[in-house]
């Protein structure tokens, strides 16, 4: 579990509720019907807005996101660096005992290709396609949240005019302008609180995580083609490293 979206997660809702209980009247903060229109209409939205198949997928995106342990781009260039050394003292297909060892098989598959003599052009192509699936693929993820996260307001604010219309309608009754205006207040909160501490936080982490996954990828590209090509490793680290931050890059780029 990724400690920093736990945290996150339940810190941010444990604030809310807090907010809630300092006032002493929880109960007042409980319209189901406010909750049946916020949440029913996301559920129903999400379906009308994306295809089938992409809203079965979204539990699975989920338990990715919560599972995910970054991957180390020092450690991926290690790692790169170390196969441009066999190539180079050992010749190239020599990488093939080495792949057996890899668990990344983004990795594996460009290393394969350019141990069997594929075209550079073709090895760049096919990874850089399959980059290009993986992005959309992340895209379609965080979409889905982005719409949860712009319709919940909308709805809360529908809710909103429910209440207003059941209340005004009976000004006579006072019995009943305490109810339509609990809905009208408390279903906005609902679709604000739904959109700001659920789908919207999640849409922006899935948003970094593609932008990390991008780079992990870039880099293999970059590195396997500097390999397949057969430069010297200490090219190939300092091609790497430029993908790194100045402050990471340590006494490489001090030495150059």
């Amino acid at each position: 579990m990724d400690l920093g979206l736990l945290f996150g997660i339940l810190g941010t809702w444990a604030l809310i509720l807090w907010a809630i209980a300092s006032s002493g009247e929880m109960a007042a903060f409980v319209n189901v019907p406010g909750v049946i229109l916020v949440i029913g209409t996301c559920f129903t939205i999400i379906f009308f807005s994306w295809p089938a198949r992409n809203v079965k997928g979204i539990f699975k995106v989920i338990r990715t996101v919560a599972s995910h342990k970054g991957q180390s781009v020092e450690k991926l260039i290690d790692d790169l660096v170390s196969y441009a050394e066999i190539a180079r003292r050992d010749g190239i297909l020599s990488l093939e005992n080495a792949t057996k060892d890899i668990d990344d098989r983004f990795i594996v598959n460009g290393i394969q290709m350019a141990v069997d003599g594929t075209d550079p052009e073709l090895i760049e192509q096919i990874m850089t396609t399959e980059l290009d699936n993986l992005v959309e693929r992340h895209e379609v993820g965080r979409g889905m949240f982005e719409t949860l996260g712009k319709y919940a307001p909308a709805f809360g604010m529908i809710g909103t005019l429910v209440g207003l219309v059941v209340m005004l309608a009976n000004l006579d009754d006072p019995s009943k302008i305490g109810p339509g205006m609990a809905v009208a207040l408390l279903t906005t909160m609902y679709g604000s609180i739904i959109a700001n501490a659920l789908c919207l936080p999640m849409a922006d982490r899935l948003a970094r995580r593609s932008s990390e996954e991008v780079l992990l990828k870039t880099i293999v590209i970059k590195g396997v083609m500097a390999i397949q090509s057969g430069d010297n490793p200490r090219i190939v680290e300092q091609k790497l490293r430029t993908f790194l931050p100045p402050s990471m890059r340590g006494d490489q780029e001090q030495a150059a």
